[in-house]
């Protein structure tokens, strides 16, 4: 079924041309780099490097030695054994994390190694230092292979307080920046650009929060923006099509009033499997970024996008996905 959108014929690029700028909604200070030291991981540290320089952040960058893992390296053994194998496992992270720290160079940074369950750790150094985006990558996999970051991803996305901006594995195309090399000063570090945003909501209680922080994103990239509502269930629409009017109609509310977009924002309704139809969209506009409102651990019901869904869009997406606490 073809999608239905409407673009708006008025746009603020006068105001951009004029030198306003409305203020970021959130002021990222400190942002979590959290690693396993997979390829995965290194595929998602540019991306915070680049946000730090943007803004101005200090970087924290988190390794957690969970059971699960250390258990995975001795292959099951004594107690006493565990002991010295976690004292050589610590001292190999805090090695490798200062060798992440030589690759961000101007950049703040602070470096963590903890022991024990991941989200209690990273959520207690996430509330000691006020952070404002948590960073990392994802592989996207089931089963046993998600223990040390994909399951791990799920758990600190249906936790999180804060925004999670996850790099998962087809991250292509111009989204994608390069891994940043052991001697950074050989070559530009690498920038954040966000050509394209696309927004996709619900219509869940913190939508217009959600769909706030898109806006300022784009404002703040001087992007495209698409605001996107996808509608499931669509075999009555031929009867009764007020819903399309009202979907956009929402959608149109969503924007702040006081918006200084460069560009016209796209106001658009797709109709079918939420996450093949906001993969969809953003793969036509080549976006830079996605942004989805996540649910929290405690939170149940029909009103959020079903955790399924979000993990298909991170895993799938060409670019990095922007989660935000709903």
């Amino acid at each position: 079924m073809a999608p239905y959108e409407e673009k708006p014929g008025v746009s603020s690029s006068a105001l951009a041309e004029m030198g306003y700028k409305a203020k970021p909604l959130v002021a990222v200070k400190n942002v979590v780099f959290a690693t396993d030291f997979s390829a995965t991981s290194d595929a998602a540290l540019p991306y915070a490097a680049a946000i730090c320089r943007r803004f101005g952040s200090t970087l924290h960058s988190v390794h957690v030695l969970s059971e699960a893992s250390l258990l995975m390296m001795s292959g099951g053994v004594d107690y006493v054994s565990m002991g010295t194998i976690y004292e050589d496992a610590e001292a190999e992270a805090k090695e490798r994390l200062e060798q992440i720290a030589d690759r961000l160079e101007g950049i703040p940074h602070r470096s963590y190694v903890r022991h024990g369950p991941v989200w209690k750790n990273l959520g207690a150094i996430v509330q000691e230092n006020e952070i404002d985006l948590i960073v990392l990558g994802t592989h996207g996999r089931t089963g046993l292979g998600k223990l040390l970051l994909g399951s791990v991803a799920e758990d600190i996305l249906r936790h999180a307080d804060c925004p999670v901006l996850t790099v998962g594995p087809k991250v292509a195309g111009h989204a994608k920046l390069q891994v940043i090399p052991e001697r950074e000063h050989d070559t530009a570090p690498p920038e954040l650009e966000l050509r394209q945003v696309v927004c996709a909501t619900n219509f869940g209680k913190n939508s217009a929060v959600i769909a706030r922080a898109a806006t300022s994103l784009a404002e703040e990239f001087h992007s495209r923006f698409t605001l996107l509502h996808v509608i499931e269930d669509y075999t009555q629409l031929g009867r009764i099509p007020g819903p399309m009017e009202d979907g956009i109609r929402r959608l149109r509310d969503l924007i702040p009033a006081r918006a200084a977009l460069q560009y016209s924002p796209e106001f658009l309704l797709e109709f079918g499997p939420a996450p093949e139809r906001i993969l969809k969209v953003a793969g036509e506009r080549e976006a830079d970024m996605i942004v989805l409102g996540a649910r929290s651990s405690a939170e149940i019901g029909t009103s959020h996008f079903p955790w399924s869904s979000a993990h298909y869009v991170i895993a799938q997406a060409h670019c990095p996905v922007l989660t935000i606490r709903e």
